[in-house]
């Protein structure tokens, strides 16, 4: 029986269900393999997915967030949870693509989600919650890619000093829950609202990590960067707020990068991660050459 099969079958014997039907898989996860399938005459996605603890994904947290930001009226309703499974309400959507945000208008409206998430659901969620800091993340990742024998051993000493230059640049920051995997993808596009998903990442963090991670994961232009922060902030950013907001959009490259070189080692979804590493490196060396501009000439 195929990996999809099994979810299948897994997602069919929840004891939520009456009567479902027409169960199939939803593209799209690189860390969970999610299902639709109807009952009682309505629609759900199932999430299936255990604990990740190499990315220091743990499901009792992504379960809190999400009902908190359910109640925010940000994410669709759960249904039912228990350990390994998350069932949602599905909403008549389409995940973003990054061009969508290269849209005036859709930036802006994408902008308020974030402070929304950044406020309300700071304010709704409950229990403990872990931190989400991208600078511990890459060192983590760092040394467990060395001790599992990563074909990107050498590479590594070189990415961990950036990260200790980015975090100094950084300086010092708030707190907020963040979603922290704000890919374009995991912004829903409905008929007539925004719907943003899969909380498996979140935790308290800087803002400017979910904006830095919007701006890199959509290859936003300088104009457009401006035009985000400035709709998030209410204000035009000044030098020093532009300072830190770079170092952490370099910190949010590298930390996909080095997610996807764990992956490549850990992870049994079908989904090609050494392409997906070579990318993300490719646009982190484009990057952190503007930020660390002597950076490797000791």
């Amino acid at each position: 029986m195929s990996a999809i099969d099994q979810a299948i079958t897994k997602a069919c014997s929840l004891p939520c269900w009456t009567d479902p039907k027409g169960a199939a898989p939803l593209g799209g996860g690189i860390t969970n393999i999610n299902i639709t399938l109807t009952d009682g005459g309505k629609k759900y996605v199932v999430r299936l997915g255990q604990d990740i603890p190499e990315h220091s994904v743990m499901r009792f947290n992504e379960l809190a967030i999400s009902r908190a930001a359910e109640e925010a009226g940000i994410s669709p309703g759960i249904h039912y949870a228990e350990p390994g499974a998350l069932v949602l309400d599905y909403v008549d959507s389409r995940p973003m693509e990054e061009n969508d945000l290269h849209d005036e208008a859709t930036l802006v409206q994408v902008a308020g989600l974030i402070r929304d998430v950044h406020t309300k659901v700071t304010d709704l969620v409950r229990g403990p919650i872990v931190t989400f800091w991208v600078f511990h993340v890459v060192r983590d990742y760092a040394a467990f890619l060395k001790e599992n024998g990563s074909a990107h051993i050498p590479k590594l000493q070189q990415l961990v000093e950036d990260a200790a230059a980015l975090e100094g640049a950084v300086g010092k920051v708030n707190l907020v829950l963040g979603h922290n995997d704000l890919l374009p993808a995991n912004i829903l596009q409905a008929e007539d609202r925004l719907w943003l998903v899969d909380w498996e990442y979140g935790g308290f963090n800087s803002p400017l990590f979910d904006l830095g991670g919007v701006a890199t994961n959509c290859s936003l232009p300088v104009e457009a960067e401006r035009l985000l922060l400035r709709t998030y902030y209410g204000t035009e950013p000044d030098e020093a707020l532009l300072q830190s907001y770079n170092a952490m959009k370099c910190g949010s490259l590298l930390r996909e990068t080095m997610w996807s070189m764990v992956s490549e080692i850990t992870s049994e979804i079908d989904f090609d991660y050494g392409a997906y590493t070579a990318e993300n490196l490719s646009r982190y060396e484009r990057a952190i050459t503007n930020i660390l501009p002597q950076r490797g000439t000791k």
